[in-house]
């Protein structure tokens, strides 16, 4: 039944009405015609019949209390996060490959749950685990009420602890972590070519403390922290930019030492026998690919080139001269690939594929020429100040009695680097899939930062490897569960940024409220993005007002 308005002649009546089938054909019937409208309205009447009706509604009848402040909150949390997330917890195979290792083992607490709330902490706001303890008194997950700071603490031990037996490769042991990560990736197995392109990157995160007993090491570090000791965190993603596993090492290793030893693990842990690494040209050295040529099969590489370093490169690589082969033309539209040209030079079974973005060749002659131009008039006012300036110094040399002139020579040699790039290669690849693999780099790269920034690993606190590895490790199944949710709202066509995402879920809770000695949970309205991550993780939306 519902309430319908009809018109006879200038007057409009509420009337009573219900639908009915009559053989094929659906038809409405008026019970009661309850008089003119504007009577109705104006008397109060409607009002009265409408609030009278209201009382044998129970959920209206809570709705109306609470509009009128007549309903005790009792509390306010959080469900966005794990109503999403929660989901692929599950979807993803985190849950089951944890369930599997934990069978053996016995603890007074949930380990699985502990290690949930630590991830989905890192995804929305990140921070030290004393903080996620804090953190989810404002947020419902289910199964994590009884855990304490320690069991965090423990949980992140969990992930970190060595296996039986386990073998040091570059000091860092075989761990219960890696075991979940050959879990995950049998499961996507049926994606994995025999030959596929791994994209691998490493960075440094630096300890506010000592750093464990093996991890924390003084290095070369990127985070411009040379004070603190620090660990070398390497993290590897297949051709479709999922993350497949993470790496730690002593702050001191270098990067050209890590990529042998990603190879070989990754073919021990994922029993792929050949693969196809790509990596920028901090792990390029004539070691490193003396190494991966003596593989049994050889592994594959492809890798960027220090250019102004290696004189092969640029003293014969870049002078060989030859047609290009153009990619990509100028854009037209702003998302348009870059342009991108390529030329392949081959000396003595050495295989280099030179690349030029047109784009970026015109944007360093204008950046050049604005440099030489201030630098003339600065030496015009006094030229010692200059030479402490790394942007000045490759452009001057040294005239007469200790005077610095800007040099001509320098200058045309850095032209011949304008918009270009240089790789070096073993595979059998053609040139243009080599380059435009190369340039798909950027993925790990985007992992790397969003590690470091939006889920905020560094600094760490902890004083032990385990619970150092499982730290870092939960950032790592954090990338996972967004990866998983940005590759389903992208199948899905959905329009989204990953900040109002957040956002969103986050600002979606349920207040429980007293109504008549018994309980009612409200459900506020969707902010942000919230409404394209649940239909995206396939999870149904919570009723506006339920029964506890």
């Amino acid at each position: 039944m519902y309430f319908r308005v009809t018109r006879s002649g200038k007057n409009q009546y509420l009337q009573i009405a219900r639908s009915y089938r009559d053989g094929k054909s659906v038809r409405q019937q008026t019970l009661i015609s309850l008089g003119r409208l504007d009577i109705l309205r104006s008397s109060g009447q409607l009002d009265a019949l409408i609030r009278s009706g209201l009382r044998l509604c129970e959920k209206l009848a809570v709705i109306d209390a609470h509009n009128a402040g007549e309903t005790e909150a009792a509390t306010i949390l959080s469900i966005g996060p794990d109503l999403v997330f929660g989901r692929l917890w599950q979807a993803s195979g985190i849950k089951a490959a944890l369930d599997i290792m934990l069978q053996e083992r016995r603890y007074e607490f949930d380990v699985e749950r502990a290690i949930y709330m630590t991830v989905l902490h890192r995804l929305f706001i990140s921070g030290s685990d004393r903080a996620a303890e804090v953190w989810r008194e404002n947020y419902h997950i289910p199964g994590t009420e009884g855990l304490e700071l320690h069991h965090l603490y423990r949980a992140m031990a969990f992930w970190g602890s060595p296996l039986k037996d386990a073998e040091l490769v570059l000091g860092r042991p075989r761990c219960v972590k890696d075991e979940i990560e050959e879990g995950l990736f049998d499961r996507r197995r049926d994606l994995f070519t025999e030959v596929d392109l791994v994209f691998f990157d490493t960075t440094s995160i630096y300890f506010e403390g000592q750093g464990g007993r093996t991890l924390g090491r003084y290095g070369h570090s990127k985070d411009h922290r040379p004070d603190l000791k620090q660990m070398i965190v390497g993290i590897a993603l297949d051709s479709r930019g999922w993350p497949l596993c993470c790496e730690m090492w002593p702050g001191n290793t270098t990067d050209v030492k890590t990529l042998p030893v990603i190879v070989e693990r990754m073919k021990q842990k994922f029993r792929v026998r050949r693969i196809c690494i790509i990596a920028d040209r901090g792990m390029i050295r004539k070691k490193t690919m003396q190494a991966l040529d003596k593989e049994e099969p050889p592994a594959l590489y492809i890798l960027g080139v220090r250019m102004r370093r290696q004189k092969e490169v640029s003293g014969k690589v870049l002078t060989k001269r030859g047609a290009w082969q153009e990619i990509h033309g100028e854009r037209k539209w702003s998302k348009d690939p870059a342009p991108l040209k390529i030329r392949e030079v081959v000396l003595q079974e050495r295989r280099y594929i030179v690349c030029l973005n047109e784009e970026e060749r015109r944007k360093d002659a204008h950046d050049r020429q604005a440099i030489i131009a201030h630098l003339r008039d600065k030496l015009k006012q006094g030229d010692k100040s200059l030479v402490g300036n790394k942007g000045y110094r490759r452009f001057l040399k040294m005239e007469g009695k200790g005077h610095f002139v800007v040099d001509e020579g320098r200058i045309k040699n850095d032209e011949r680097f304008d918009g270009v790039w240089v790789l070096r290669t073993n595979t059998d690849y053609p040139a243009e899939k080599v380059a435009l693999a190369y340039k798909s780099l950027w993925m790990v790269e985007d992992i790397i930062r969003t590690t470091k920034s939006i889920l905020d690993t560094r600094p760490i606190y902890h004083k032990c490897d385990e619970t150092i590895r499982g730290h870092v490790f939960c950032s790592f199944l954090a990338l996972l569960l967004k990866a998983e949710l940005e590759k389903r709202l992208t199948e899905k066509g959905e329009d989204w940024e990953w900040r109002e995402v957040i956002r969103g879920l986050d600002n979606l809770r349920e207040t429980e409220v007293a109504f008549r000695g018994q309980r009612f949970c409200f459900r506020s309205q969707l902010t942000g993005h919230a409404y394209q991550a649940i239909r995206a993780a396939g999870t149904a939306m919570p009723p506006s007002i339920r029964k506890v």
